[in-house]
């Protein structure tokens, strides 16, 4: 079992600001930098930009300090990342050890205490102390000669653009930090005869940390079928507080029974991956056991609570809605498994219509859902209950992760989420309808061409900037397209990305 609940907010991570001077300026400056050093600390913590604590560690002036400090945020369990700052001249030899052996995420905050320059009373005291020009760049430098890689923010403390990217940053390696406590289960195997959804689980594990294990469905079904009667009232209870219920599920109604179905699973699979602790899971259709329906509202629920999950047995799928969730932690909008479903290709603007069987997470709409069943084609088990709505409006990231064989890739698609072009009273399933930028036929072309999945995570909580710290901290490759992006221009990032990649790559 984890040691924290699944989505137990961000506030309880913390990033380190290390601050880099010398011994060469005597105890008094030394104390001024710690100080200093506070202060900024402070601001940024209390910033609502930067969802983590910044925390203020002492002063480094030696490379036995710098290792030190290091060493220690490696080995801290709430750090998830350095903010390194050089007040003054911090000769950059004294971080080779340091930075040679750090392994959480690192962001060169490029800074100076005071904003404004006192040009009447500037003499060789202030220089010495206010050398963030000179120091940053010696250690700029050197982290490129080790290449170290890292963000990099210049600007002044107080500028809530500095807080903004600082905490972009901080929710990118939050992100990390999950991925390297995340367990995924999955429940059956693989689509069959799929491509894009198989993958290395043992190199996924190797370059961001989640562990992937298999399990038979039925260890699963013996979960559900222990589930107290009492519980199974409960969450019944709650699922007619919580959304529009269907006159058929409702007690006494002639599906009642399969209302209280859905409910045993959710809180069988609940308990499963409680207990495993477990962040996300798979299931697949072709492999369903003695479950006499697929998993549809619970899948929706978990998600709604902060578990991912992937569709067929797709475990990048799974991994990267949690860590986007993570992410996410606290922000308006929501984050879903989801998949580009079909297109409409006419008037006025070309249009996607992403949906699923059943599983898109209720975080996408503010409306209140209604819990249906229907129906179901493919399975071959009874019909099962879903969550019916519409994604609410909006700027949104279609993210997916590929395996391409000698490495992985990201591949993004900045979007507007938009109402329907008209109601869709045949289709009961959750859905979502976008307009790619710059427009469908230039992104759809792109994420062909880049071989992005047809499984994905849809996220109208984050932008592109942390999914590009994300990709920089884990060091993976990151294609995207938005209202800036060319055919020309696409294809040739691509071929540049090849051979650096290719050179770039772990022995």
């Amino acid at each position: 079992m984890r040691d924290d609940t699944i989505v137990s907010g961000l506030q309880r991570l913390e990033a380190w600001l290390v601050t880099g001077s010398q011994h060469l300026y005597g105890a008094e400056v030394l104390g001024l930098v710690d100080e200093h050093a506070r202060d900024i600390a402070t601001s940024l913590d209390v910033s609502p930009d930067v969802p983590v604590r910044i925390v203020a560690k002492p002063v480094v002036p030696t490379a036995e300090a710098i290792a030190t400090v290091l060493r220690e945020a490696d080995a801290a369990p709430e750090c998830v990342g350095v903010i390194a700052w050089m007040h003054t001249f911090s000769p950059a030899k004294m971080w080779i050890a340091g930075l040679s052996s750090l392994r959480k995420p690192l962001v060169h905050l490029h800074t100076q205490f005071n904003r404004d320059l006192p040009w009447g009373e500037i003499d060789m005291d202030f220089m010495n102390l206010n050398q963030s020009a000179h120091g940053d760049r010696e250690f700029g430098f050197l982290a490129t000669r080790l290449r170290v890689g890292r963000k990099t923010i210049a600007g002044h403390w107080r500028d809530p653009e500095v807080a903004r990217r600082l905490g972009w940053w901080t929710r990118a390696a939050a992100g990390w930090h999950e991925a390297h406590r995340l367990r995924i289960a999955r429940f059956g195997d693989n689509m069959r005869q799929v491509a894009v959804t198989e993958g290395d689980k043992v190199e996924a594990q190797a370059r961001f940390g989640f562990a992937v294990n298999g399990y038979g469905v039925n260890e699963l079904t013996a979960r559900i079928d222990s589930v107290p009667v009492a519980d199974v009232a409960r969450l019944v209870d709650a699922y007619r507080d919580a959304y529009t219920v269907a006159a058929e599920l409702e007690p006494g109604g002639d599906r009642h029974d399969e209302l209280r179905t859905a409910a045993a699973i959710e809180l069988g699979l609940r308990g499963f991956l409680d207990d495993g602790g477990f962040g996300a899971f798979t299931d697949t259709f072709e492999d369903l056991g003695s479950l006499t329906q697929l998993p549809g509202i619970g899948v929706q629920r978990l998600m709604a609570d902060g578990y991912g999950f992937g569709a067929e047995g797709d475990w990048k799928a799974a991994a990267l809605v949690r860590i986007l969730k993570v992410m996410a932690d606290g922000l308006p909008g929501g984050t879903s498994f989801m998949e580009d479903y079909t297109y409409h290709l006419g008037d006025p603007v070309p249009e996607v219509l992403g949906a699923h069987m059943l599983e898109v997470c209720p975080s996408l709409t503010s409306g209140r859902p209604s819990c249906e069943i229907h129906p179901l084609s493919i399975g071959g088990r009874g019909d099962p209950v879903r969550l019916v709505f519409d994604a609410s409006p909006g700027p949104a990231i279609v993210v997916g992760l590929a395996d391409l064989g000698d490495r992985f890739r990201l591949v993004a698609s900045a979007v507007d989420l938009v109402e329907p072009d008209a109601p869709l009273p045949q289709l009961p399933v959750a859905r979502a309808v976008w307009r790619p930028r710059p427009d469908l036929a230039t992104a759809a072309e792109a994420w062909l061409t880049a071989g992005g999945p047809h499984h994905t995570a849809l996220t109208s909580a984050l932008g592109i900037e942390p999914l590009e710290d994300f990709a920089r901290i884990a060091d993976v490759e990151l294609v995207s397209t938005d209202e800036t992006t060319t055919r020309a221009g696409f294809e040739r990032e691509l071929r540049w990305n090849a051979p650096y990649y290719y050179l770039a790559r772990r022995p």
